[in-house]
């Protein structure tokens, strides 16, 4: 099972942006994600297409179970 931890964020222009983390730390806090979504933002490093990063939209983990058949 692989897990991904998604930081969704509104451009300058209005726009969606997402980042992903591969196996994140856990268990995951969400006033650490927040903060830590804040300071991305206010440092200016991060940005799109759609634009730089205005503000925090949202996060999620998203699970996912692969099984592979081997198929003879």
């Amino acid at each position: 099972m692989a897990k991904t931890l998604e930081l969704e964020f509104v451009t300058e222009f209005g726009k969606s942006a997402r980042l992903s983390v591969e196996n994140p730390k856990e268990p995951i806090e969400e006033a650490v994600v927040k903060q830590a979504m804040e300071e991305m933002i206010a440092s200016g490093v991060f940005t799109s297409a759609n634009g730089n990063f205005a503000s925090v939209k949202g996060a999620r983990v998203i699970d996912r179970n692969v099984t592979e058949y081997e198929i003879v």
